[in-house]
């Protein structure tokens, strides 16, 4: 077994193990800063993948931005707030999370349904841009741009939703109750 082997499967494990117990800490305070430790193990993997670019990316948007911005979220918000929040049931499936459960399976069914009737290989444009190689002089960033909206795509736009949903958990949590100075 070679160096980068091991390096993934440590941080692999390291990523699996710290994303598992931020979903099932009741602690939101620990969760954020194992979230922390996840963002910076899978940036980890993007170095061991090569792709250097999206590893400082990770780091620059997720931990930089997002994690702050649930920090902060946390910081600003009332103790009373959080205390509510940890000691929510945590009932999975139940009448009130049916709604959510239901757009969560139809978003997958959807999804699913779009990448097996995509026959994106017969498109000329992606086909050009795949059968393209690297030079030494050629701009990176162009690559970057090509394998985004071609091969990165559906990876691309769920960061993005993520994204979206962090940053909307985190103004909810922000958010002053109502009837309080």
């Amino acid at each position: 077994m070679s160096l980068a082997q091991v390096l993934f499967y440590i941080m692999a494990t390291i990523v699996v193990g710290s994303a598992l117990f931020v979903a099932y800490s009741k602690n939101l305070v620990r969760s954020v800063f194992m979230f922390f430790i996840t963002l910076f193990a899978l940036a980890g993997l993007y170095v061991l993948a090569l792709a250097d670019f999206v590893a400082v990316t990770q780091i620059v948007i997720y931990v930089g931005g997002v994690l702050v911005l649930i920090l902060f979220a946390f910081m600003l918000s009332g103790k009373e707030t959080l205390d509510v929040i940890q000691h929510q049931k945590s009932k999975f499936i139940s009448l009130s999370n049916l709604p959510a459960v239901a757009l969560a399976l139809l978003f997958f069914v959807v999804m699913v349904n779009v990448i097996l009737k995509t026959n994106a290989d017969g498109l000329t444009w992606i086909r050009q841009a795949t059968n393209n190689t690297i030079q030494p002089t050629d701009l990176m960033t162009d690559n970057i741009g090509i394998n985004l909206m071609t091969r990165y795509l559906l990876p691309f736009e769920a960061i993005s939703i993520l994204l979206m949903m962090a940053l909307v958990g985190a103004a909810h949590l922000a958010r002053k109750e109502r009837g309080t100075v």
